[in-house]
């Protein structure tokens, strides 16, 4: 599937290719839930860093966090004009981007079920979800990868 998406004050579009295009999972870390959370958490996709096409690229910065003392390898994009958060790009799997589904203007499809990560740093004020067949919850991070987790629920794009 095809995503287009971009930042709040547009000097910012992309486009990239998707075969895991449903929005499932809710990260409640700190760095997401604060760089690109709304909700108290921030969903993120996975496309093929071949396919990025940006325009506008000059109005992109980039943060990289310090966890534990080193810098992040984590490379979150954002636009410097309006701090709309677009995209994570990591040096461990270079093929990769993870753009935020907020960032998306491409109609999303509707996911069957979520799965909450990183619920040990979830805020007070977020409203906890139940475990249920719509809900998998995980203190830490699932064994499984979004490609997986698409195969599994039989939604990858082939």
């Amino acid at each position: 599937m095809q995503l287009s998406g971009s930042c709040h004050c547009q000097k910012i579009q992309f486009s990239v290719t998707s075969r895991t295009p449903y929005p499932f999972m809710l990260c409640y870390c700190t760095l997401c839930r604060k760089t690109a959370g709304s909700g108290g958490y921030a969903i993120n996709l996975l496309g093929y860093n071949r396919t990025l096409f940006v325009n506008g690229r000059k109005h992109i910065r980039i943060y990289q966090a310090t966890i534990n003392g080193s810098t992040s390898e984590a490379h979150r994009h954002f636009c410097g004009f309006c701090g709309s958060g677009l995209w994570i790009w990591d040096s461990r799997w270079p093929e990769l981007v993870h753009p935020f589904a907020s960032a998306i203007d491409t109609k999303l499809p509707r996911t069957p079920a979520y799965v909450h990560i990183m619920l040990q740093f979830a805020p007070e004020w977020v409203e906890r979800p139940q475990q249920n067949s719509t809900n998998q919850l995980f203190n830490g991070y699932p064994d499984t990868s979004i490609e997986n987790w698409h195969q599994a629920h039989g939604l990858y794009e082939e």
